[in-house]
């Protein structure tokens, strides 16, 4: 027995390193590096599916997880509202504009595609919104809608309109190429462009507001710049926008300054709850015309842009604002909404 565990110690002795061949093993051996799968022992059966009555919370009907549906009168709806926009002499896209928006606000897809039908017949005849151009002006009007409503309402309603539209032949000359990529050679002129912007809507207080802003948080003006007002909300150069071309030349939409206060009014009233934000761009929509940015934004549509740009110095007066507010309550009351409140029953837990 001595002998057996005197045996048993030699053998769990660490051997010797051979400091001849130390060298040539260290310069083959390869360094460890981190990856969080080599953390990942065995992949759980409980985190890769959800139970039923998970599954059953997450679907519920009273949180609404699903999109609104179009209702059978929305045609009426839009109909009205593009009649009384002639009748006032408020040009096609503020009413476009408005419908799109609040229709995005509201998450109807469904809708979206009767606005998209409609437009050609109840559109002026000097009119440029052919089917293919008025496509590409509702997918830059949702794009916009980020700034206001959030990333997900966009990404499923432009999704599931791209889908609703992709059996028409004109649909394969949509635009496919990006131009809003930021990149060294324009990172300052996008900054610029979106400052702006920001100083065309809140002048004479675009100062204090990021003051303001960042007293509530240091990096919210910075995310709001930088992330919106640039990149987003400003648009590229004329002449980038030739980027965003598809097949036969097709453009990407533009909305402009005035379009996209529309924009902005539109979304922050459907969504409720944002009063103060409303009156922002209300104001930013009547700064705009003073401006004049409404004469430039629409210079290339030679006659027909300057019924438009009339449109736009009717609709920021009073009567306007109020049409258009009242318009957008039609389009939420028929859709129904979703912000800002919570109608259903609470959930059981």
């Amino acid at each position: 027995m001595p002998f057996t565990r005197l045996k048993d110690q030699e053998s769990n002795r660490e051997k010797p390193r051979d400091l001849k061949n130390q060298g040539t093993e260290e310069k083959n051996s390869k360094p460890r590096t981190y990856h969080p799968k080599n953390n990942i022992k065995k992949k759980s059966t409980s985190m890769s599916k959800l139970s039923p009555s998970l599954k059953a919370l997450i679907n519920a009907p009273f949180a609404r997880p699903g999109q609104a549906p179009a209702p059978r009168h929305i045609r009426d709806v839009y109909t009205r509202i593009a009649r009384e926009a002639r009748e006032r002499q408020y040009g096609d896209r503020p009413w476009v504009t408005l419908s799109a928006a609040a229709t995005f606000t509201l998450n109807s897809p469904a809708a979206l595609l009767e606005l998209h039908a409609l437009v050609p017949d109840l559109t002026s005849p000097s009119s440029s919104l052919a089917p293919l151009s008025t496509a590409e002006l509702l997918r830059e009007i949702g794009l916009k809608c980020i700034s206001f409503n959030g990333i997900p309402r966009t990404i499923n309603t432009l999704s599931a309109f791209r889908q609703g539209i992709a059996h028409h032949p004109w649909a394969s000359q949509l635009a496919t190429n990006p131009s809003r990529q930021v990149s060294t050679d324009n990172v300052d002129a996008v900054a610029r462009r979106g400052r702006e912007l920001w100083e065309s809507i809140y002048t004479p207080f675009e100062g204090k507001l990021v003051a303001k802003l960042a007293e509530s948080h240091p990096d919210l003006p910075v995310h709001i710049l930088g992330s919106h007002y640039g990149p987003l909300l400003a648009d590229p150069e004329r002449g980038g926008r030739g980027q965003g071309q598809g097949q036969q030349g097709q453009q990407l939409g533009v909305v402009g300054r005035t379009l996209t206060s529309v924009v902005a009014v539109a979304c922050l009233r459907a969504q409720t709850g944002v009063g103060p934000q409303v009156v922002s761009h209300v104001f930013g929509l009547r700064k705009a015309v003073e401006q004049g940015a409404h004469r430039e934004e629409f210079v290339g549509l030679d006659a027909e842009g300057e019924k438009e740009a009339e449109g736009i110095e009717r609709l920021a007066g009073d009567e306007g604002c109020e049409w258009l507010l009242k318009s957008v309550d039609a389009i939420a009351e028929a859709v129904g909404g979703s912000f800002a409140r919570w109608d259903g029953e609470k959930a059981k837990i």
